[in-house]
C-alpha cells in the first residue's frame, strides 16, 4: 500500500541531502568519509548574532509572529535591500520565510497553474525543478554549457519563451557553477524578458556576498529596475552570515505577489520563528564576519582549483562566486575501476569517489548538467586538501582514461 500521493511519483529527494546521509552512515560503519555534498558554511554564527537572539528571548519576544515577519524583520530587510542594492521596497513588499526555499515554494505555489512552464538555468540547484513539479507546473530546463560560462544567452532565452512560459528562475552567484553575470548580460536578459509581459522573474541571490576577485554584486532589478514590477528577489541569512540552521529566508516583490505568497505561508507555517528573526534583523549589524567569509571561501576556491588542475581527467575553471567546485569529469567516462567496473556516467564517478576516496560529492546528474561532479568547497583548508589528495589518488587508479 503506497500512502504518497502521485504527484510525489517524480519527485526525488534532494541529491546534496542525500549524499550526505550516505556519507553519515558510512561514517556510522567506522568508515572515514569527507562529506563535500552539503553546501553548509563550517564558520559557527557570529557571537553578536547569537546575542541578539538571546536578548530577544530575555524580552520575552516568544509569541506567534506575524505571518510575513516581524516589522523589525521586515525593515532590516528594506534597510538592507536599499542600503546594499539600491532597491527600495515598502514594508508590505517583503515576506520573511522559513529559509529561502520556502519563499520559492510560497511563490510558485501562488501563482502557478497546471501546465506552467518554469525556466531552469542549468546547472540549477535541484529543488527548484521538484518544487515546480510538485505544485504541478512543467520545469523546463535551458542548458548552459561550459563553454557560455555556465551562463544563460539572451537568444536561447528569447527561443525557450513559449505562451505557458510564467516565471524563469535566475541564480547569482550560481549553485552549483558559481557563475555570475556581469551587467551588460543581465541587461541583455532583462531587454528579452521586457517583451513577454506574462514572465514573472525570480532572481535568487542567496550567494550575493561570496564574490571573488574583486567583483561588485548587482541584483537583477538594480540593472534592471523597469522589470521590478514583476520580480520576485529572494535571499536570505544563511550562507553569508554562517546561520543554515536558524532557516530565515525572505523576498521582495509586488505588493499583489507578497499577499498572494503570505496567503499562502499561513496555511503551512505561519510566521517564522520569532527568536531567529530578531537574530536575522542583525542584517544592519556588523558585516566585518561576512567579509572574513568571504575571504576564506576565496582561499579555498583557488586551492581547489589549483588542486584540479593537476590531477589528469577532471577540468575547473574558477568559479567567480558561491562555495562551490562543478568540477568536469567527462574524461573519466569510460574508464575501469581496478574492480573492473566501468564508469558510464558521472553518478558512477561519485559512487566512485564514495568509495575509493572517502570522499562525497554530488553528480551533475542532480543538475540537469553532465558530466560533472559538485563538491563543497565551505570546509577547511586542511579538509580540502586532503580530499583532493584522496580524488588524486583514486583518479591515478582508474584506467583508461580519456584526456
Amino acid at each position: 500500500m503506497s500512502f504518497a500521493a502521485s504527484r510525489l511519483a517524480q519527485v526525488k529527494p534532494s541529491a546534496s541531502a542525500s549524499v550526505s546521509q550516505a556519507a553519515k552512515e558510512a561514517k556510522a560503519r567506522g568508515v572515514d568519509v569527507i562529506d563535500l555534498g552539503l553546501g553548509e558554511p563550517d564558520f559557527d554564527t557570529p557571537g553578536h548574532i547569537k546575542e541578539a537572539a538571546h536578548q530577544a528571548a530575555l524580552r520575552g519576544e516568544t509569541k506567534y509572529p506575524p505571518t510575513n515577519g516581524t516589522l523589525t524583520m521586515r525593515q532590516a530587510v528594506v534597510d538592507k535591500l536599499r542600503r546594499e542594492n539600491d532597491l527600495d521596497f515598502a514594508l508590505d513588499e517583503v515576506i520573511v520565510s522559513n529559509g529561502a526555499k520556502q519563499v520559492l515554494f510560497n511563490a510558485f505555489m501562488a501563482t502557478l497553474e497546471p501546465g506552467d512552464e518554469v525556466l531552469l538555468c542549468a546547472p540549477y540547484f535541484g529543488q527548484y525543478k521538484d518544487i515546480v513539479t510538485i505544485l504541478d507546473g512543467v520545469p523546463v530546463p535551458l542548458i548552459c554549457p561550459q563553454e557560455a560560462g555556465f551562463r544563460l544567452m539572451p537568444e536561447q532565452q528569447s527561443k525557450a519563451i513559449a505562451p505557458k512560459t510564467r516565471w524563469i528562475l535566475l541564480n547569482q552567484p550560481s549553485n552549483p557553477s558559481g557563475a555570475v553575470y556581469s551587467d551588460d548580460e543581465i541587461k541583455a536578459l532583462g531587454a528579452v524578458l521586457a517583451d513577454h509581459e506574462r514572465v514573472l522573474i525570480l532572481s535568487d541571490e542567496i550567494y550575493e556576498h561570496i564574490l571573488f576577485d574583486d567583483r561588485v554584486f548587482r541584483s537583477f532589478v538594480a540593472v534592471c529596475p523597469d522589470l521590478q514590477n514583476r520580480t520576485l528577489t529572494v535571499n536570505g541569512v544563511s550562507k553569508a552570515y554562517a546561520m543554515t540552521g536558524w532557516r530565515i529566508g525572505y523576498g521582495a516583490g509586488p505588493k499583489d505577489l507578497i499577499v498572494a505568497m503570505t496567503k499562502v505561508q499561513s496555511q503551512i507555517s505561519s510566521g517564522a520563528c520569532s527568536i531567529a528573526q530578531a537574530a536575522a534583523a542583525a542584517l544592519n549589524g556588523p558585516q566585518e564576519d561576512v567579509r572574513r567569509f568571504c575571504a576564506a571561501f576565496e582561499r579555498r576556491r583557488d586551492l581547489v582549483v589549483e588542486r584540479v588542475a593537476h590531477i589528469p581527467g577532471l577540468t575547473l575553471e574558477a568559479p567567480g562566486g558561491a562555495f562551490y567546485g562543478l568540477i568536469g569529469c567527462a574524461d573519466l567516462i569510460g574508464a575501469k575501476t581496478p574492480d573492473g567496473d566501468t564508469i558510464t556516467d558521472d553518478t558512477d564517478v561519485t559512487a566512485y569517489l564514495l568509495k575509493a576516496a572517502r570522499v562525497a560529492a554530488v553528480p551533475g546528474s542532480a543538475y540537469d548538467l553532465s558530466p560533472f561532479f559538485r563538491i563543497s568547497t565551505a570546509a577547511s583548508e586542511e579538509v580540502l586538501n586532503t580530499a583532493m589528495d584522496r580524488i588524486a589518488a583514486a583518479v591515478a587508479d582508474l584506467e583508461g582514461i580519456h584526456p
